[in-house]
């Protein structure tokens, strides 16, 4: 994959006016990203991982949450925002070697579009093409495959992740859009919308279980809910974040607790107190089949709303 220039991006695909802009620059770790300000919003997305690090509605504090210590370097996956994981979520079935959630996270994404909307919101188009990735990619996953990513930034945000089966056979993916929410205070934040749920418990040997009443976060907390489809809303003494998705099965909470956090390295002094991930995926039970010349998109909408 050749990658262009910043100049290059800049003039195929960066715009500047009175209702917003869309600059490209270089960010953190000398890696590529683009800067998208307009009335309602503003937000900052590395080009690799097509990976969102920030997303600021105008008169609002930050929604996404990047550790202090996060780190920036070329195949590395960075600590916050809403990383993409993509084509398998979690661990590798069947190959230990293979990182944990894909590898769709931590390579440059093609920019394909952008567009001023005439809602005053801001779109951009990223894609990948698996045919075009270097060979250790494609050992990992050799069915021919595009990804199309939208984001829509504004006063809402809307994520849509596309997968395009190219090849002659059936495909299975799983999948996240696993976002890390800044809620100031981990242990003041509650959790709705998955009451009566099962889930897979991870600190407890993946057991099943069954959710009752509201989730608090008081330790480590790893659950692959199943089969969620409703709304969810993370609630704190400030706002509301309301998740309302599509064509996604599971929602992945996670908060690694203070022991996992001082073990992680990158986490930063008391991170796992300022942040909660709130995953829309498709996971365990739920992993995706996509037929031959078929597609599967999964979309996200955040919201925010007062108490």
């Amino acid at each position: 994959m050749i990658t262009p220039s910043i100049d290059a991006l800049n003039k195929a695909f960066g715009q500047t006016g009175a209702e917003g802009s869309i600059v490209f620059k270089m960010g953190k770790g000398n890696i590529f990203a683009v800067e998208i300000k307009n009335k309602q919003a503003h937000a900052l997305i590395s080009l690799q991982g097509a990976h969102l690090l920030s997303w600021v509605p105008r008169g609002e504090d930050e929604v996404v949450w990047v550790s202090e210590d996060a780190g920036f370097a070329e195949g590395k996956s960075v600590r916050g925002g809403v990383p993409i994981c993509w084509p398998w979520f979690g661990a590798h079935k069947s190959s230990a070697s293979f990182p944990a959630h894909g590898f769709a996270r931590t390579i440059l994404w093609d920019v394909v579009s952008t567009k001023l909307l005439a809602s005053g919101e801001t779109s951009i188009v990223f894609k990948l093409n698996t045919k075009r990735l270097d060979d250790s990619i494609q050992q990992m996953w050799p069915v021919l495959t595009t990804v199309e990513y939208t984001l829509t930034i504004g006063e809402f945000l809307r994520l849509e992740l596309t997968t395009c089966n190219n090849s002659g056979q059936d495909i299975i993916i799983g999948e996240a859009l696993h976002t890390y929410f800044n809620v100031g205070d981990v242990s003041a934040t509650q959790i709705t919308g998955l009451d009566g749920k099962n889930y897979l418990d991870k600190p407890d040997d993946f057991k099943r279980k069954k959710q009752v009443g509201d989730i608090h976060v008081d330790g480590e907390v790893d659950r692959v809910y199943l089969q969620t489809m409703d709304d969810v809303i993370i609630k704190n003494n400030k706002r509301k974040i309301r998740i309302s998705k599509q064509g996604s099965q599971s929602t992945v909470v996670w908060n690694p607790g203070e022991q996992v956090a001082d073990k992680m390295g990158d986490l930063g002094k008391d991170g796992y107190l300022q942040m909660l991930c709130v995953e829309s995926a498709n996971a365990a039970d739920d992993v995706v089949t996509i037929a031959a010349g078929e597609s599967h998109s999964l979309r996200v909408k955040y919201t925010l709303e007062k108490n």
